[in-house]
């Protein structure tokens, strides 16, 4: 019987382990291309290659269609305005403010998926990812903020646990006062003034 128990134990912790895994692996995955063409851009930027730069922010440009048309309008044109200006800075200012949209976006979205545990965790885990990209670009006390913030939100989503076990609710009134302090210390990032 013993045997039994520590085997069932044993089970019970893999398939949690695996879960939490899985969970994780499936909130990273997936193509970012604002967060994977980044390199690319500033790296020819850096170069003076402003043709490779153009071919970089090329393949960023469904996603900036995207913000441009239903989060803010305007980040295109800034993009478009940095790159005819070969304005490095202007071309990095204007990212900053496309990960500050990003970071609101997702987490819109997981405000309003937030009893979809699964979907609220990957936009969470997306914003955080945003958020890793621009970090060491941030004022500390912003960066401190939207960082807190972040896992703040995180929590406010809840946990299903493993077969109920460590179930929690998700709670709305903590996700958006999370989601409120990130939207604060990330106003005007990467906008002129």
């Amino acid at each position: 019987m013993r045997r039994l128990t520590i085997l069932v134990l044993m089970v019970l912790a893999v398939a949690g382990w695996t879960g939490r895994a899985n969970a994780y692996s499936y909130a990273a995955a997936g193509a970012e291309p604002l967060l994977d063409g980044r390199e690319a851009l500033m790296g020819a930027i850096d170069k003076g290659d402003w043709a490779a730069a153009q071919t970089a922010l090329d393949g960023m440009k469904a996603d900036l269609t995207y913000l441009d048309e239903n989060d803010d309008p305007g980040i295109a044109k800034a993009f478009a305005d940095a790159m005819a200006a070969k304005d490095g800075k202007a071309v990095h200012q204007a990212l900053m403010r496309a990960y500050a949209d990003e970071i609101e976006r997702r987490l819109k979205g997981a405000r309003d998926n937030l009893k979809d545990y699964q979907t609220a965790k990957v936009l969470v885990v997306k914003a955080q990812r945003f958020f890793s990209a621009m970090a060491a670009d941030l004022q500390p006390d912003t960066r401190k903020t939207v960082e807190d913030g972040l896992k703040q939100a995180l929590d406010a989503i809840g946990n299903p646990g493993v077969f109920g076990v460590g179930a929690s609710d998700p709670d709305p009134a903590a996700f958006a006062a999370a989601h409120a302090n990130v939207e604060k210390a990330l106003k005007g990032v990467g906008r002129p003034g």
